[in-house]
């Protein structure tokens, strides 16, 4: 018996992609206060931070869709031996309440910021817009990196001179955006009405196949 030879095989693969315009919105949004007591500063920040839950409370917000996410409070210290200082000097407290907010319909957003801005919210951390459906997206993409796929390995195998046999393997690796989110970022006080834009943006998906080759005889 002569050697055996292992069949060929054509290997592909494609990004796909499903466009979107987002339908909802996550904001983050702070309130940092200072004081020259940690007692001061932690009690003027429940005060604005409640006063800014509220007022996103009274837009139509949920309970369920605030949520806590980062609190802190630290010392403001000052160091200048050429002042005499023997160590570092305690000068004030900061506190920091930071909560996240689930915007189910978009056309919310700016009204949501300006609300908070109003009631002592000073941090507007990021704005970030997504699909109320990433699953359902995320097969339209991996549907549309198939057919590149396919079609790649088509070409090739008559390129070879031969045709495309049955498939033996299909794999998708990881997916996300194809363009960064829409970010907002913002610091002390903003527009008298803040305008958000939400344009199209893109979800990808990889899928990476092998096919058969059949040689056509001549």
């Amino acid at each position: 018996l002569g050697p055996t030879h292992p069949p060929s095989v054509i290997s592909t693969s494609a990004t796909g992609e499903a466009r979107y315009v987002p339908d909802r919105a996550t904001i983050s949004l702070g309130v940092q206060t200072r004081a020259l007591t940690a007692a001061k500063a932690s009690a003027d920040n429940a005060i604005k931070q409640r006063a800014v839950i509220d007022a996103i409370r009274a837009q139509g917000i949920a309970a369920d869709q605030i949520s806590t996410v980062n609190y802190n409070l630290n010392a403001e210290q000052v160091y200048n031996p050429q002042a005499g200082d023997k160590g570092p000097r305690i000068t004030g407290y900061v506190a920091m309440n930071t909560v996240r907010v689930e915007v189910k319909k978009i056309d919310q957003v700016g009204a949501l910021i300006d609300a908070a801005i109003a009631k002592g919210a000073n941090e507007v951390n990021s704005l970030d817009f997504h699909s109320s459906a990433p699953d359902s997206l995320r097969r339209v993409a991996l549907a549309d990196a198939y057919r590149q796929a396919l079609a790649d390995a088509t070409v090739l195998a008559q390129a070879a001179g031969g045709q495309l046999g049955e498939l033996i393997e299909l794999t998708t690796g990881g997916s996300g955006g194809g363009q960064p989110q829409p970010m907002y970022r913002m610091s002390a006080q903003a527009a008298a009405s803040t305008p958000i834009s939400v344009g199209e943006t893109r979800l990808n998906a990889v899928v990476m196949a092998r096919w058969r080759l059949i040689t056509v005889s001549k």
